[in-house]
């Protein structure tokens, strides 16, 4: 049992046996604590109780005589008896399981859920044994695909309401309810409204029956032919906690563990089925060489890992360091991220490393401000702003937590963002800066929290919005937390940064990055970033007299580019060899001219992915397959610096490699000896934890004794504590290391964004969605289908201006390309916007960005 602080206890009896509770503590959780468990169908611990299913049933004396009380609407008081064992409580959660059983299907040899069905186990533990009924029982027609994924089975439900609370309560997409009345209840959607919730899947995990069952897992297996171990996703940058099941090899299931500090057991359906690419068999299985053949054509053939390995060793041999770059990681364990750092800072001398590919946020920025929790940003009462994105479409799991705080726990949102998030209807203050003025905004918000004289200018925002905001953020006396992360593409990082400086002013504020590809913060954390080594080490802060990497054999002797350096210097021809690690630079660099044009100039592509995805396919001379998330064993580092493990459970295919068994193959080609004893990840860890003070508590002991909430390594604070970055005191916090003259391509970027579009232009709002276009979820069977095509968003303002019908298919043109849309009025968007998709298929929204403008400039044509 739980201990539970005396000044705070109240005493009942359960069974006979004195239990301590909480105040205001349901009944049917206290007796848990204790060890006694009261049988249930709709409880559940993340959701408001409703007694729908009365399982719960037990005798309860509180002063005037034992009664039967739904135990999960009870609340405990001094005093209190329960009996849980009586005549009379077995004979009530007799009949409420025999009244469920009249309809209910004996299907169970063919149901999903049998072997792992609370029906069938507490018929079993507490039911008659038999049933008294003969007549037929109801039929429906089955099963409903009410979503993609999703299907169905009526007649199996048992009205417990927890499909249709989560909806509401939790992820607030109420697509499913209760229809109909008495016998004829039943749980579906409305016609032309399917359960497109991003968080569909959560219900088929919850549903105690099999009503609710998932495409991907449907008849694939049974539960008791399916292995199990704890793993951390790998979608976004959350690091949401999850139970990964496979059979025969091969991974069928994905649920949510949980994590009280980071999930709560729910996931977003692209974490839960993203498992169906890693089982595609277009897989990458063996190393592949491109050769060309007579006519220029050239042609893949299959290649031993120990030719293909030569080939790239003696490349980067031949090449001077400065001329070797490595782009990617951030989707690597971080054990695979500290051996490909090594590798090409500590091997071979290059510090041409960038994991953030130009969508993320200056390390300076992500590793020197204080860092706050995930708890942090969800607590009772407390502030938060958003400077960042849309967490409904790129940290989806964090969106509940937020949304939870909000709702249920009192806590205050202001949200500074360019259009209207998943959270805008829930925000105390909602400020749409015009795109490039978020700092210029922030720092009005600030001196206007001081007291201070504040102008506005021409951020789009009324100043009495400004000082509503700022009213809220000076009554936050227990500080603010800032979740912070880049709103828009279309615009520089340097804008989000400028503005996280000018609220690191406020008192008490801490920073919770949004970034969210994979594992950014462990690649940062690991050194995979210009200028960085493992554990927030600055490489000029070595040659000063700090810290060495002791067990690296070198370090590279200037600082080097970040990813738009590195395309600008292959572009020129100034790389020899360029390798991707887990990146498409094509797609996921914010400049797709100038990612063509690095990857046609770079001397020797490699590519080391599961995939062959765009880039690869255009310009990679050799690609290694790699094993997948759920195929090697590692730690994976979320947004709050919470470091949790990641399991292997099945074996990659064919001669598929972990990614630190592939750099530790070459650095021992490159530099024989500089990974003696690095042969597993708990070695990996070990040496890491050497060399970085940050990695210094990450032991073995210390994972294993908390395997569902992981580590939290130290945080950094304001002034650099624990190994934290010092403010250089510039604006842009030094993002111009040595090497990065070269001007953006196309026109120069704009010191200064316009203060307002040129009459019958746009400012270009570039964000990212759940699902897109990406080489995964291409991969995904039941996900692929729902990236949303194109759209070219605007105000509904701007639409009756621009002579254009709604729904007209337009050409969205910058002066550095175009892509074709529909165009669609948006009340979400801020009049003299333009709100477009970041990977909507066939028009990638880099198309019309060029790397180093502050704000991009759009026209709409008819076509």
């Amino acid at each position: 049992m739980t201990a539970v602080e005396p000044e705070t206890a109240v005493e009942i009896t359960v069974d006979g046996a004195a239990v301590e509770a909480h105040p205001g503590e349901m009944l049917i959780e206290a007796c848990e604590r204790s060890g006694t468990y009261i049988p249930r169908f709709c409880y559940h611990s993340r959701m408001s109780p409703v007694g729908m299913c009365r399982m719960c049933l037990v005798e309860v004396d509180t002063g005037r005589g034992f009664a039967l009380q739904p135990s999960c609407m009870v609340p405990v008081s001094e005093g209190m008896k329960v009996s849980t064992e009586s005549e009379v409580t077995k004979k009530a959660q007799d009949g409420v399981l025999e009244f469920l059983l009249i309809n209910h299907p004996l299907d169970c040899p063919v149901c999903d859920k049998g072997g792992e069905c609370p029906l069938q186990d507490q018929t079993m533990a507490y039911g008659p044994g038999e049933t008294r009924f003969v007549e037929e029982k109801r039929h429906f027609a089955k099963p409903i695909a009410i979503s993609e994924t999703v299907y169905l089975d009526r007649e199996r439900c048992i009205l417990c309401d927890r499909c249709t609370r989560f909806a509401d309560e939790v992820a607030g997409d109420a697509l499913i309810h209760f229809m109909g009345r008495g016998n004829h209840t039943e749980v579906n959607t409305f016609p032309d409204e399917p359960f497109a919730s991003y968080f569909s899947g959560n219900t088929v995990q919850i549903c105690p029956v099999g009503a609710l069952t998932a495409a991907p897992y449907r008849f694939k297996a049974r539960p008791w032919d399916l292995t199990e171990t704890l793993s951390t996703a790998w979608v976004d940058s959350l690091g949401a906690r999850v139970a990964v099941q496979a059979s025969r090899n091969r991974v069928l299931r994905v649920l949510g563990a949980d994590a009280d500090a980071v999930n709560w057991g729910w996931l977003t359906d692209k974490e839960r089925f993203g498992f169906e690419a890693l089982n595609s068999a277009e897989r990458l299985a063996a190393p592949m060489l491109r050769d060309t053949a007579d006519g220029g054509v050239s042609e893949w053939s299959e290649a031993g890992w120990g030719e293909a390995l030569d080939r790239i060793a003696g490349a980067v041999g031949a090449a001077p360091p400065e001329r070797v770059a490595v782009l990617g990681g951030a989707r690597l364990n971080n054990e695979a991220q500290y051996m490909w750092a090594k590798l090409a800072k500590g091997v071979i001398g290059t510090d041409n490393v960038d994991a953030q590919l130009g969508d993320g946020l200056d390390p300076a920025v992500v590793l020197g401000l204080p860092r706050a929790t995930i708890d942090d940003a969800c607590r009772s009462g407390g502030t938060v702003v958003l400077i960042g994105p849309d967490p409904k479409e790129e940290l989806g799991t964090l969106y509940l937590r937020l949304r939870h705080a909000v709702i249920n726990d009192g806590a205050k949102l202001v949200e500074i963002t360019p259009v209207a998030t998943g959270l805008s209807h829930l925000a105390q203050h909602s400020l749409r800066p015009r795109p490039g003025t978020t700092a210029q905004l922030v720092s009005a918000l600030v001196a206007a929290v001081a007291g201070d004289e504040f102008e506005a200018g021409s951020t789009g925002v009324d100043r009495s919005e400004l000082e509503a905001a700022a009213q809220c953020l000076a009554g936050a006396d227990d500080g603010v937390t800032a979740v912070l992360g880049r709103a828009s593409l279309a615009e520089g990082a340097e804008v989000v940064e400028a503005a996280a400086i000018e609220l690191s002013a406020l008192p008490l504020v801490r920073f919770l990055p949004a970034l969210r590809r994979g594992n950014v913060i462990g690649a940062l954390e690991t050194g995979l970033a210009p200028e960085l080594l493992p554990g927030r080490v600055r490489l000029d802060g070595v040659e000063d007299g700090g810290p060495r990497v002791e067990a690296w054999p070198r370090l590279p002797a200037a600082a080097g580019l970040d990813a738009a350096g590195v395309l600008r210097a292959a572009a020129r021809g100034d790389i020899d060899v360029l390798v991707l690690v887990g990146a498409d630079p094509l797609n996921d660099f914010v400049d797709r001219d100038l990612a063509y044009r690095g990857l046609r100039g770079a001397g020797l592509v490699v590519a080391v992915d599961l995939f062959m995805n765009d880039s690869s396919t255009l310009a990679a001379d050799i690609v290694l397959p790699a094993a997948g998330p759920t195929e090697c064993d590692g730690t994976f580092t979320n947004l709050e610096g919470r470091v949790s493990p990641m399991s292997r459970k099945v074996t990659p295919p064919g001669t598929a490699r972990p990614d630190w068994m592939i750099a530790a193959d070459l650095a021992e080609r490159l530099e024989p000896g500089s990974t003696e004893g690095l042969d597993s990840p708990e070695s990996i860890r070990a040496e890491l934890a050497q060399v970085s003070e940050v990695h210094a508590s990450l032991t073995e002991e210390a994972l294993n004794a908390s395997p569902v909430e992981g580590v939290l390594l130290a945080r950094p604070g304001a002034t650099g504590e624990a190994g934290g970055w010092r403010r250089s005191g510039r604006p842009t916090m030094g993002r111009s290391p040595v090497g990065r003259t070269e001007p953006a391509t196309g026109p120069a970027g704009r010191e200064d964004p316009p203060e307002e579009a040129p009459e019958g232009a746009f400012l270009l709002v570039a964000t990212r969605t759940m699902y897109d276009d990406g080489t995964m979820l291409r991969h995904c069977e039941s996900s692929r289908g729902l990236a949303p095509a194109a759209s070219a968003r605007i105000n509904p303002a701007d639409l009756d201006s621009s002579g254009l019908d709604e729904g007209a298919a337009v050409r969205v043109v910058s002066d550095f390309g175009h892509i074709e849309a529909t165009l669609t009025a948006d009340g979400r968007v801020p009049a003299g916007s333009l709100r477009v998709n970041w990977l909507a298929p066939g028009a990638p929204a880099n198309a019309l960005i060029a790397a180093g403008t502050d704000v991009t400039v759009v026209e709409v044509e008819a076509r």
